[in-house]
């Protein structure tokens, strides 16, 4: 690999441990094997505990695998929600997963908040089967608090909650006693290639995927109800990206040998100095106004003069992030996952303050 750090948001940085664990997979052959085989089944099952602890998932939730974190948005509304969810948006992908809703010709709804600033309702519509909401909004660098998500829980008990955890986990503790499902990609914290999705869901989930089948079709061969029927033997409806499955579980397992409570208080250090550096510089401002809502995964700031400060650090060999959407022009993004070590930060946030 180059001498280059990946500070994007993703595709991000490799993780430290991908090129040993590719190599050992091609020498045992892993991407030719059958997905119906003993020795996928024990791919699987190693994957799926070792994410299950990462995760520190309650009992009575699965892990599904599909081909990235927006097909789940495709997944959730085809087979949770019957006539409507709602979404709270602040950025550009919440705001897809809205849209995706729409798409589907669901009579959804959405708490939009402008990009940057913080929410100040938390009303659900009468009729929401599934509230929608981004933990940490890799756009634009907003954080969704686990207090907030907790009243959500306790302000709608019976109410599904879908959670995007993208750029979020491992690094962030999330509660999942306040979720029903999640998702995430591998090509942000958990330093892969893009090319993975990971879907999780409990038992509320299968109820009522089981009784929407029951009605109505769910889609094709992902539903629900077959992936938990593939899943209860530990493999999946199709052949899957067998080599990343394999990959997810050994990244997985090497950060739970390293400490999750280490990696966790780790992300919190980089991000405090890197949050330190953009406060200290002339040029650059946070994005996110509130302190507590800033992203501890993905910093994002703006300047004036974000081309030459990113083409800065490019020949420097540190590729930050540019910003999306509308923000291209004027946005920092750097992403803060567990492959970047706590020096790569360091002299970062160092030629930062050299920046003029």
């Amino acid at each position: 690999m180059s001498n280059k750090i990946f500070f994007t948001p993703g595709p991000a940085q490799l993780f430290y441990t991908f090129e040993e664990h590719l190599k050992k997979a091609i020498f045992q052959d892993i991407p030719s094997i059958s997905h119906r085989s003993s020795e996928f089944i024990k791919v699987m099952q190693g994957t799926i505990e070792a994410l299950t602890d990462l995760l520190e998932l309650p009992e009575g939730y699965q892990v599904y695998f599909l081909n990235s974190a927006n097909e789940a948005w495709d997944r959730i509304i085809q087979n949770l929600v019957s006539n409507q969810s709602h979404h709270f948006v602040n950025g550009s992908f919440s705001k897809k997963f809205y849209d995706f809703a729409l798409a589907h010709d669901k009579q959804s709804t959405a708490t939009i908040i402008n990009d940057g600033e913080a929410y100040s309702s938390w009303e659900i519509p009468e009729g929401t089967e599934l509230i929608g909401v981004t933990k940490n909004e890799t756009s634009v660098g907003h954080s969704f608090l686990e207090k907030e998500l907790n009243q959500l829980r306790i302000s709608n008990p019976d109410t599904l909650i879908a959670l995007d955890i993208v750029s979020a986990a491992p690094s962030l503790p999330i509660d999942f006693n306040n979720v029903d499902t999640a998702y995430f990609s591998v090509q942000k914290a958990f330093g892969l290639p893009a090319g993975l999705g990971v879907w999780i869901a409990n038992e509320r989930c299968h109820e009522v995927a089981n009784q929407r089948a029951s009605k109505t079709s769910l889609g094709s061969y992902r539903t629900l109800p077959n992936l938990k029927k593939f899943g209860d033997k530990d493999q999946t409806p199709e052949t899957p990206n067998m080599l990343f499955i394999y990959l997810l579980g050994k990244i997985a397992e090497d950060i739970l040998r390293a400490g999750t409570k280490r990696m966790r208080n780790d992300t919190v250090y980089k991000a405090t100095i890197l949050n330190q550096a953009i406060e200290n510089h002339p040029l650059i401002n946070h994005f996110v106004e509130s302190k507590e809502h800033r992203s501890k995964t993905t910093i994002v700031a703006k300047s004036d003069h974000s081309s030459r400060i990113i083409e800065n650090f490019k020949k420097k060999g540190l590729i930050l992030g540019s910003g999306y959407g509308k923000h291209k022009e004027n946005h920092i993004r750097i992403a803060n996952f567990p492959t970047h070590s706590k020096e790569s930060v360091e002299m970062l946030c160092d030629l930062l303050e050299k920046v003029e």
